[in-house]
C-alpha cells in the first residue's frame, strides 16, 4: 500500500497476549471486563509523522497531507484507523457508502480546528468501506465501531469520543447507539451530517422497484446473503439483504424518510435523546428528492430525537464540499459546548 500521498506513519498492534498493561483511563477496567473479545495487544509501536516531516507540528503538513498515527484496531486487514493529534478526546468520522479515508472536503480543516481545541480526529476503515458496503450491514458496522472505541479507551486512554457521521454514517450512529454496546457509554455526543433517506433517493431511479421485488423474493427463499444482479447496483456487489435494507420501505437502513409518521420516526430515532445530538442538514442536498420539504424534515428528525440541535447549511451539497468552512465551524462549536454531564461516573 502506497501511503506517500498522505504522509502517514503507521502503528501496528502486536499479537494478543494474556497479560494486560496498566491503564489510567477511568474507562479501561470495566471495558476490559465487558469487551474482552475486542482487546488489542498491550504493546504497539507508534511513531509521529511530525518527526520526519518538515513544516511545523500541526496535523496538516501541506494540502491533503495529514500527519499522525496509523494503527490496527481489530483483527481484519481492513480494520485500519488514522489519528491526527495526540489527545485523550477524539472525534470519530464515519463515512457513507463508498467512503474511506479523506472522504469529505471538511476533514482537513476540521483536523486543524480540533487540534486547537486539544481534540484528535480519527478516520477509519471497516468492512463496509469503499466497495464493501454491499456485502456488509449496519450490525457489522456497529461491531467494528465498538472495536475501534474499545481500542481508543484501552490503548489511547480515551476520555470520551464524539461520533460524526456523514450520509449512511448517520445510520451507523443511530444503529450503534441503540445497541447499548459496552463502549457506547464513551460516546459524549453525536453529529449527523446529511442524514438522508437512501430509499427515497433510490425510488427516483427506474430500475429500483423491480429490484426490490427481486430482493424480497430472494430473502423469502432464504437467499438474502446472495448477490443481486449487477444492474441492481453497478458500483459495488450487493446482497439481496443489503439492497432491501437500503431501498425498501422499512428496511434496516430506512431511518430518515420524509413519509414516516411522527411515531415511526420516534421508534427509529427516539433513543438518540439520551445523548447530545446535532443534525447538520444540507439545504441543497442533491440526494434529497425535490418534493421533500427539507426544512420540515429536519425539524421532524430533531423532534423525534428529543429536541436535537440543528444546523441548516444553505445551498450546501450532500458532502458540504462547497460549505466546508461552515461545516467545521458548526462541528467545533458543538464539540466545545456539549461536554458530558456526570462524566466521572458514566456507568451509574
Amino acid at each position: 500500500m502506497n501511503l506517500s500521498s498522505t504522509s502517514l506513519s503507521t502503528s501496528t498492534a502486536s499479537a494478543p497476549s494474556s497479560s494486560s498493561s496498566t491503564a489510567t483511563s477511568w474507562f479501561s477496567g470495566i471495558v476490559r471486563g465487558r469487551s474482552a473479545s475486542f482487546k488489542m495487544a498491550s504493546n504497539s509501536s507508534s511513531a509521529s509523522a511530525g518527526d520526519s516531516l518538515g513544516g511545523g507540528g500541526g496535523p496538516i503538513n501541506k494540502k491533503r497531507q495529514f500527519r499522525g498515527v496509523m494503527f490496527k484496531y481489530g483483527p481484519k486487514p481492513i480494520q485500519v484507523a488514522f489519528k491526527t493529534g495526540d489527545y485523550k478526546q477524539q472525534v470519530i468520522f464515519i463515512g457513507g457508502l463508498t467512503d474511506g479515508f479523506l472522504a469529505t472536503e471538511y476533514l482537513e480543516p476540521l483536523a486543524i480546528a480540533l487540534e486547537k481545541e486539544s481534540w484528535s480526529l480519527v478516520q477509519f476503515l471497516f468492512s463496509s468501506s469503499y466497495s464493501g458496503y454491499g456485502i456488509s450491514s449496519l450490525k457489522q458496522d456497529a461491531l467494528e465501531l465498538d472495536q475501534l472505541i474499545s481500542y481508543l479507551i484501552n490503548k489511547e486512554e480515551s476520555e470520551g469520543v464524539v461520533l460524526l457521521g456523514h450520509s449512511t454514517g448517520c445510520q451507523d450512529i443511530v444503529y450503534y447507539m441503540r445497541t447499548n454496546a459496552a463502549c457506547s457509554r464513551a460516546v459524549r455526543a453525536t453529529i449527523l451530517q446529511a442524514p438522508v433517506s437512501d430509499r427515497e433517493f433510490k425510488a427516483t431511479l427506474p430500475e429500483t422497484a423491480s429490484m426490490i421485488d427481486l430482493a424480497s423474493k430472494m430473502i423469502s427463499e432464504g437467499r438474502g446473503s446472495e448477490l443481486m444482479p449487477r444492474e441492481a447496483n453497478p458500483d459495488s456487489p450487493i446482497t439481496a439483504y443489503r439492497y432491501h435494507s437500503l431501498c425498501a420501505y422499512n428496511g434496516d437502513d430506512d431511518m430518515f424518510s420524509s413519509d414516516f409518521s411522527e411515531d415511526q420516526l420516534r421508534q427509529r430515532l427516539g433513543h438518540m435523546s439520551n445523548t447530545p445530538c446535532l443534525v447538520m442538514f444540507s439545504m441543497g442536498d442533491e440526494y434529497v428528492p425535490d418534493y421533500v420539504d427539507k426544512k420540515a424534515l429536519v425539524d421532524r428528525l430533531c423532534r423525534a430525537m428529543g429536541s436535537a440541535e440543528k444546523v441548516e447549511i444553505e445551498h450546501g451539497n450532500h458532502s458540504l464540499s462547497n460549505r466546508a468552512e461552515e461545516a467545521v465551524q458548526a462541528i467545533i462549536e458543538f464539540v466545545k459546548r456539549d461536554g458530558p454531564k456526570g462524566w466521572d461516573d458514566p456507568w451509574s
